[in-house]
């Protein structure tokens, strides 16, 4: 039982996980000068670089949120996506302790009304723990393993009934030799 119910939230949290990503992304690539500015006010990055990003990072987003949700190169995404996490919480960590007062550009490039760093905050290490209990499931299984079973199966209902039997059949075939 065990078993049935830690494949599935994996899924679950691979599933939210690449949606969130994804969902971040699409109103940075529609409104890049917005999300320039958004950048820009966060006082870490200089002029030019801050645009790069802006360019560059809902893209990434985008992708990330792709291969997550597809099962593709899954291990190699969630950890980047992981680092993106970890960053974007320090980003907004450091606009907090130096007072700056900013919306945080992560689903929105709109600001309406006042900042709510609390809320963003909270929901961004609630993305962190999101994105390390699927990091944490990934290295539990083996990297091989989930790439070689996501590549095999389009259905992810039917991903999560494989990773539990190759992971049955891996522990079989170890006790037989051990």
């Amino acid at each position: 039982m065990k078993s049935r119910f830690s494949r599935y939230f994996f899924l679950s949290t691979r599933l939210l996980l690449g949606a969130i990503f994804i969902g971040a992304s699409i109103d940075k690539i529609a409104h890049p000068l917005e999300f320039a500015k958004i950048v820009s006010n966060y006082q870490i990055l200089p002029g030019p670089t801050a645009n790069i990003v802006a360019i560059v990072l809902p893209w990434l987003e985008a992708i990330l949120g792709l291969f997550i949700l597809c099962g593709w190169w899954l291990p190699g995404a969630i950890a980047l996506a992981n680092l993106l996490l970890i960053f974007f919480f320090g980003a907004l960590v450091q606009a907090v302790a130096r007072g700056i007062d900013l919306h945080c550009g992560c689903f929105s490039t709109k600001a309406a009304g006042s900042p709510q760093t609390l809320w963003y905050l909270i929901r961004d290490m609630i993305f962190l723990l999101l994105g390390a209990a699927a990091m944490i499931q990934v290295l539990r299984n083996g990297f091989t393993t989930t790439a070689r079973l996501s590549r095999s199966e389009k259905d992810p209902w039917k991903y999560a009934e494989l990773f539990d039997k190759q992971n049955s059949n891996e522990k079989l075939s170890d006790s037989k030799h051990g």
